[in-house]
């Protein structure tokens, strides 16, 4: 067996990569109980001039200019020529790495100054965002020279460089001894032939301070950034980012909108650990970067300054910022995801009852062929007009700096009431309470038939997304969350993909006339089914009514449930209109009452969803014992050395509620929880809370559910499956 020896000096130069990557790895670092030497010697064969190689990276010490003269400060430079694949890291790796450190050894007399680092790239890993560098790259050190250096002579520049090296799967250290024998001449020096006019190029691009005057306001969850003076006056830049010079101050995934001033700019920063944990404690340094140029700037805490805003919003096209623009090939592979996850949206229980009425429709016109491709083409429209309706409001909403994900409008108090009045309407509808359309066949497609030839399915088409929100299929959370991060275009593609995916079915039997002709004719079964129907759309009114209670409480409960029994009673005597003129009577007082009953009904449901919006957090249908979630609650638990099993679920949320009625409240897993000691934190997002949303996005997600196992000891948990069973909770828990 082969030794491998580590000289103590090396040991104490890696020793900060090994402890990332055993942490990387799952494995806590070993105490080490021997005190490190800080200093060895470089040997003969380490200190030869000239490019230094690994399978990864190659590196050398180059000069800016020609030669260096007596008592001048030279600039060489460490040039990287990193493998396809790789990157390294800036002087703040942002969610993971480690940047690049120089160790000197010069002669007496010469000092070596700090490195000068270029602006990095934004470096979107998985959920994680890394700043750093990939091809080449130049990272310039002012070098004094002594004013007895002897012209003729040269000076030997020796540095040994670690390298944290990056891929998408892993991390490799690598340490290179470079040197470079830089002349001594009297005189200023031109610019050398290989390097100096790049190097150049970095010296006058790197960002430096250059009168710019900055605050930070610590507002809620988000830091409010101004910047203004200086190059930023006046300047018509698009985009803007901020580049802290350490980790915790901001969540570097997140989106930072903005928007630009006469005089400067505002960014609104979502916080970091270190600043949710300790508050805004001082100022805060780092790069201001623009399409104008880039600039150091401590911002100070403070009123925000006036002219960094009243301009244009910037633009947050994620591609454009980080210069990786989306592949066609993991477009193609999202967009089909999308197709599959909207064809497993048409089992989810949420929307069952839509497309029970379609179904019950499309039997009605099975043998009119014509009619039944309008219907097919008609309510296909109506899905994928509102997927791109929905899906354009999110994208919009996004760029302008809200946190919210998918399944937003159900976290609205006024849409639940809204849909839950509707779904109440639908199912008096079906009942035979009152009418809309003439025949059976309209009564089987509910109150949105008959509108106007094919208007009742399209309108269909656009209730079925309303409501298929709530369930998020498994493919569904895979591909909403790379669609947020992809320019709009490709993500508007994305939810076509989805709207297609659940209106598919639907159309193909439309537009398949052997199998219409298997479908049984109109007859009296018609009528029972109708009745039938109607169930369900009562049992997902109170479904909603329920949800309505959780978001605004009691008092609100109570307006909604008035609000429905005045919509109720208005529908009745609708009905009793309708059978009046039928019989070729008049019914002005029904008509009348009927009418105040339902204005009442709506204007009662308003009063009912302006009810403030509840904070307390609702007991889970679980028999674990829980605590909100938080990102100090999941800091501290792992503290302690105990595992965090994380639930995001909210309560309009059916596949959460179906997982927390089975794998979460059965004995084994409470046993389990019990015995790893672990803690169980719930993040509830049946309201809306922008805390959430960004912890979901920076775990690729758009919406609920989400499931999270924190292990002692490694940064990054493991994403359980949406669709959970007890034996997936019980295995991730075992150490």
């Amino acid at each position: 067996m082969t030794a491998i020896v580590l000289e103590p000096a090396r040991l104490s130069r890696l020793l900060p990569f090994l402890i990332s990557l055993c942490v990387f790895a799952g494995f806590a670092p070993v105490a080490l109980t021997q005190p490190v030497p800080t200093a060895s010697p470089i040997s003969a064969a380490e200190t030869l001039a000239g490019p230094r190689r690994t399978d990864r990276i190659e590196a050398e010490l180059v000069a800016m200019s020609a030669w260096g003269a007596p008592g001048s400060t030279a600039i060489v430079a460490v040039r990287q020529v990193i493998q396809p694949g790789w990157h390294t890291y800036w002087r703040n790796p942002g969610d993971s790495g480690g940047p690049t450190t120089l160790d000197w050894s010069l002669p007496a007399g010469v000092r070596a100054g700090e490195i000068v680092w270029p602006l990095p790239e934004r470096q979107r890993l998985a959920t994680l965002m890394n700043y750093g560098y990939s091809g080449e790259v130049f990272l310039p050190v002012p070098v004094e020279i002594p004013a007895n250096a002897r012209p003729g002579t040269t000076i030997a520049l020796v540095t040994r460089a670690l390298f944290l090296v990056c891929s998408d799967e892993m991390c490799v250290p690598d340490e290179l001894t470079l040197r470079l024998d830089l002349p001594i001449r009297a005189g200023a020096a031109p610019l050398d032939d290989r390097f100096g006019a790049a190097i150049q190029t970095v010296i006058e691009t790197a960002p430096r301070p250059a009168g710019i005057e900055a605050r930070v306001t610590l507002e809620g969850q988000t830091l409010r950034l101004t910047a203004t003076g200086g190059p930023l006056s006046g300047a018509a830049f698009e985009r803007a980012w901020f580049f802290p010079d350490r980790g915790g101050v901001i969540d570097h995934p997140a989106p930072q909108p903005g928007e630009r001033g006469p005089r400067g700019v505002t960014l609104q920063l979502p916080i970091g650990g270190e600043i949710r944990a300790n508050g805004l404690t001082g100022p805060i340094s780092g790069v201001l970067a623009t399409d104008a140029g880039a600039w150091e700037i401590v911002a100070t805490p403070g009123t925000a300054l006036p002219g960094a805003a009243g301009g244009s919003a910037l633009d947050l096209s994620e591609s454009s910022a980080t210069g990786e623009p989306t592949s066609i090939i993991a477009f193609l592979q999202v967009a089909l995801f999308a197709l599959l996850g909207g064809l497993i949206l048409n089992l989810m229980p949420c929307v069952f009852p839509i497309l029970a009425m379609k179904a019950a429709s499309l039997a009605g016109s099975a043998h009119d062929a014509r009619e039944a491709r309008r219907d097919g083409l008609a309510f296909t429209a109506g899905v994928v007009v509102t997927f791109l309706l929905l899906a354009g409001t999110l994208l919009l909403l996004r760029a302008g700096g809200e946190a919210i994900g998918w399944g937003f409008q159900l976290q609205s108090p006024g849409v639940i009431a809204a849909l839950s009045l509707l779904m109440l309407a639908i199912g008096l509808n079906l009942s035979g309470v009152f009418h809309i359309g003439a025949s059976l066949q309209g009564a089987g497609n509910g109150p949105l038939s008959r509108l106007s030839g094919g208007a009742g399915a399209f309108f269909t088409g656009v209730l079925a997304v309303v409501v298929a929100a709530p369930c998020t299929a498994p493919f569904m959370a895979f591909a909403l969350g790379a669609a947020l991060l992809m320019p709009a275009p490709m993500a508007l593609a994305v939810f076509l993909m989805l709207g297609l995916g659940l209106a598919l079915p639907y159309l193909a039997i439309s537009l398949s006339p052997a199998v219409l002709q298997r479908l049984p004719r109109p007859g009296p079964w018609m009528d029972r089914l109708k009745s039938l129907l109607a169930f369900p759309m009562y049992g997902a009114g109170l479904w909603l009514v329920w949800v309505f209670s959780r978001q605004v409480g009691g008092d609100g409960l109570a307006l909604l449930l008035a609000a429905s029994l005045l919509l109720a009673f208005g529908l009745y005597l609708w009905g009793l209109r309708q059978q009046a003129r039928a019989e070729g009577r008049t019914a002005v007082l029904a008509s009348v009452t009927a009418a105040l009953a339902l204005f009442s009904a709506m204007a009662l449901s308003g009063v009912a969803a302006l009810r403030p919006v509840t904070t307390e957090t609702a007991e889970r249908s679980t028999s674990l014992p829980s605590r909100p979630w938080s990102e100090a609650a999941v800091a501290a638990a792992q503290g302690e050395g105990r595992p965090v099993l994380v639930n995001f679920t909210a309560d309009w949320c059916v596949t959460c509620k179906i997982n927390e009625r089975t794998s979460l409240s059965s004995a084994r897993v409470a046993e389990a929880m019990t015995a790893a000691n672990a803690v169980y934190l719930v993040g509830d997002w049946t309201s809306r809370d922008d805390a959430i949303t960004r912890e979901l996005e920076r775990h690729g997600r758009s919406g609920v559910p989400l499931y999270l196992v924190f292990r002692p000891g490694q940064p990054e948990p493991e994403i359980l499956p949406q669709l959970l069973t007890e034996g997936v909770v019980i295995d991730a828990l075992k150490p």
